[in-house]
């Protein structure tokens, strides 16, 4: 039996920054830039209030995960190039990476809708234009 989640994170997306690192008494330890750790909590609190996942029992199993990044256009564009932006014609091929789009949401989405994202199987990340910032999530427990 499978069960599908869905739900989206209003606003640009956040993508994961490196690690900061510091040192505390002789050792280092790493920590999250203060931009990340804040989105993360911010993906976590969309995806507890959109799909009520029971964070009691979280699901042990395998898991798909698809991410639909969209990017505001430039108001800078002409009219034809805005457009063919949100016809699909013009793609966002400028950062952040897809990569670290989906590292920041898996990572924001463990403790939540899953244990660990070592769960997930099969991910799948695509960046479009719209005229709203969003970033928009499906899970699938398989």
């Amino acid at each position: 039996m499978t069960k599908i989640f869905k739900f989206e994170v209003p606003g640009a997306a956040v993508p994961q920054g490196r690690p900061r690192l510091t040192t505390i008494g002789g050792y280092a330890r790493a920590y999250d830039p203060p931009k990340c750790k804040a989105y993360k909590e911010f993906v976590r609190e969309c995806a507890i209030a959109q799909c009520r996942p029971d964070l009691n029992n979280l699901y042990l199993g395998a898991v798909e995960i698809k991410v639909t990044e969209y990017r505001a256009i430039p108001k800078s564009w002409s009219k034809v190039r805005q457009l063919k932006a949100l016809n699909g014609v013009i793609k966002p091929i400028i950062k952040p990476d897809t990569d670290n789009i989906l590292k920041i949401i898996k990572d924001a989405l463990n403790g939540v809708m899953w244990k660990d994202d070592a769960q997930v199987v099969h991910d799948d990340i695509t960046k479009v234009y719209d005229a709203e910032p969003r970033v928009t999530v499906e899970v699938e427990y398989l």
